[in-house]
C-alpha cells in the first residue's frame, strides 16, 4: 500500500501542473492583453511627456 501512495504523489503533481499549465495560458478574454494593449499604453505615456516637456512646466529648463 505505501508504494501505491509513493506511485500516486507524481501522477497527482502531473496532473496538478497539466491543469495549472492550461489555466496560466488561457486566452483571456478582457482584451487587455499583449503588445498592442503595452504599445498602446506607452505611446499615451510618451505623448503626455511630450506635451509636458512643450508646455515649459518643468523645472530643469535651461
Amino acid at each position: 500500500m505505501g508504494s501505491l501512495a509513493w506511485l500516486l504523489i507524481p501522477l497527482f503533481a502531473a496532473i496538478g501542473a497539466a491543469l495549472w499549465g492550461s489555466w496560466a495560458t488561457r486566452a483571456r478574454k478582457s482584451g487587455r492583453t499583449g503588445d498592442v494593449t503595452e504599445l498602446a499604453g506607452y505611446a499615451r505615456f510618451r505623448e503626455a511627456m511630450d506635451s509636458g516637456a512643450k508646455a515649459g512646466t518643468g523645472t530643469d529648463a535651461a
